[in-house]
């Protein structure tokens, strides 16, 4: 199996911005290695978070979705990050995994934060995400999804574990940046599998500060790259196949997990 080179974006956002995001992703993209397989950018990165869905949300035909197909065609790798998206009356943070070839997956938001001015209309998806790149199985999610261990949980079946890299997508406030870092150790401890969050920095309207502390966890739960705090970066990192399965197999714990089947609020069976 091939590793799988990623590149983190950590970045300060600006505020109910698209135009000035994508122009500002347009210049920290320059920096994307040609041997990048995924780049990955902070929640809501076209916005900052929490935003009017009725005034920011666009279609998938719009403005930004075309934006992520025009960089991933051009850099020949996968892209991926949240925007709001409506669609038949229906709104949603959506992550987007767009392929260079222009098809793509969505993921809604499993999990809204509506303590946090994440609500009506935005609704909660009911379906998880698992996606294919190198061989890699790879399941992304959103920001408040770290906080729920079984929306995250790992499957073994036959020798085969459902997904080999979790992945985070957030805007984490840095008064919260310890249930961010602990979080993301225990989901790679208890998964066996490699985790990545990404988070943006700087300040929004509302008085939040975001450290971003975007890092990435290996199995073992030991973080192997951690980006500096408070600052702008774009981040090259290769994950390596090898050592993932020589792991699993030293320490079989999957042979031993519990299986189960998950009911959301709204009580659909995954």
């Amino acid at each position: 199996m091939n590793n799988l080179n990623i590149v983190l974006i950590q970045a300060d956002l600006r505020w109910e911005d698209p135009e000035g995001n994508r122009e500002h992703f347009d210049q920290l993209m320059t920096e994307v290695p040609a041997d990048t397989d995924l780049v990955l950018l902070p929640e809501t990165f076209n916005t900052g978070f929490p935003v009017d869905p009725v005034k920011f949300a666009e279609t998938p035909d719009g403005v930004t979705m075309n934006w992520l197909k025009a960089k991933a065609q051009k850099l020949d790798v996968v892209v991926c990050g949240t925007l709001l998206l409506k669609g038949d009356g229906h709104y949603h943070n959506s992550l987007v995994w767009m392929r260079p070839d222009g098809s793509y997956e969505l993921y809604h938001k499993g999990h809204t934060f509506t303590i946090g001015g994440e609500k009506e209309p935005i609704e909660r998806g009911e379906e998880a995400l698992v996606v294919e790149l190198k061989g890699w199985k790879i399941k992304p999610m959103v920001c408040y999804d770290i906080r729920f261990p079984v929306w995250a949980r790992n499957g073994y079946h036959d020798g085969n574990f459902d997904y080999d890299l979790g992945i985070y997508l957030a805007n984490f406030p840095s008064s919260r940046i310890f249930v961010w870092d602990t979080l993301l150790m225990a989901r790679a401890i208890e998964n066996q599998a490699y985790y990545i969050g990404v988070n943006r920095i700087g300040d929004d309207p509302e008085g939040i500060h975001y450290s971003g502390d975007s890092q990435i966890i290996n199995p073992k739960g030991e973080v192997i790259c951690m980006v500096r705090s408070d600052v702008e970066a774009v981040v090259p990192f290769s994950l390596d196949y090898e050592k993932l399965q020589n792991f699993r197999e030293k320490f079989p714990v999957g042979k031993d997990w519990d299986s189960f089947h998950l009911l959301t609020p709204n009580s659909s069976l995954l």
